[in-house]
Formats: structure tokens, sequence, C-alpha cells
């Protein structure tokens, strides 16, 4: 008698793209991918980071998440977004011909640079998309201090 077994051709490749990313991604001012999210995570949502003048902005895909159930904290210089997409109803895999939607815990890090602003911090998720926008701080301009002549 055999066995029916569920198979995954793709793992292989996104584990690899995982890491290939990893690899790549510790050289940014903000990297994304830290060696803690693959231990911790069930899946790691695909992320964009912009860096404007005066912010960086993350965007991270994460539909079928409720955007109040997602934790977004900041310590130490790092931000941490994590969170779960969790099924609806109990799902029976004998009925589906194919199944890739991962469900379960994700987490994501991210160091930020010395410039950004931690206090004022925002976050909006919306359409499955949770955009984080990180301010950056007001740099201290230089200014030029007279010297006053003493005349005795």
């Amino acid at each position: 008698m055999k066995t029916l077994r569920y198979y995954e051709p793709w793992n292989m490749l996104n584990q690899m793209y995982k890491d290939m990313e990893n690899l790549y991604s510790q050289t940014g001012e903000l990297s994304g991918y830290e060696d803690s999210a693959i231990a911790t995570s069930t899946w790691v949502p695909s992320v964009d980071i912009k860096e404007e003048e005066n912010r960086f902005v993350i965007h991270a895909d994460i539909p079928g998440v409720d955007p109040k159930e997602i934790e977004i904290t900041m310590e130490n210089g790092v931000l941490t977004i994590k969170g779960e997409r969790v099924n609806e109803t109990k799902e029976e895999r004998k009925n589906y011909k194919r199944i890739e939607r991962v469900r379960g815990a994700f987490y994501r890090r991210f160091s930020l640079p010395d410039t950004a602003d931690a206090d004022k911090i925002s976050a909006i998720g919306k359409h499955g998309v949770l955009e984080v926008v990180i301010p950056k701080r007001e740099l201290a301009q230089p200014r030029k201090i007279s010297v006053d002549v003493i005349t005795a």
C-alpha cells in the first residue's frame, strides 16, 4: 500500500532565496533580515525599504493579517515587527489540490541607523500592506560662535 505525502516543490527554492536575501541584506543601513527571524518564524513577509530625505519607509506584505494584531516594538536601535496569519476556519487538506499560502507567526527585525527618530515611528495597515514610517532626526546644525574681545 502506498502512502500519499504532501509535497511542496518550492520549499528548497524558497529557502535558498531567503538565505541569499539574508546574505545580501546585511550590508545596508537598514538590515532587515536576521538569523533570529528564521528560527522564530513560520513565514517571513516580504518588505521594501525606502530612504527619503527626512524619513525611512518600510512596506511589508501581510495579507490576511489583522493590522490590530501586529506588534511593533523599538528597543536598542532595533525595530521589530511580529504577528500571525491564522486560519479563519478549520480546513481539511484532503479537499485541496494545492496549498501555497503560509499560515503562522512572522517576525522581522530591522537595525535602525542613528539618524532614526525612534520616538516618532508610526504605522498604518491598509489592503494587506503594513507601512512603517521612521522619521529622521534633525541634525544639529553647526553654528558660529563669536569670540568676545575684552579690553582692559
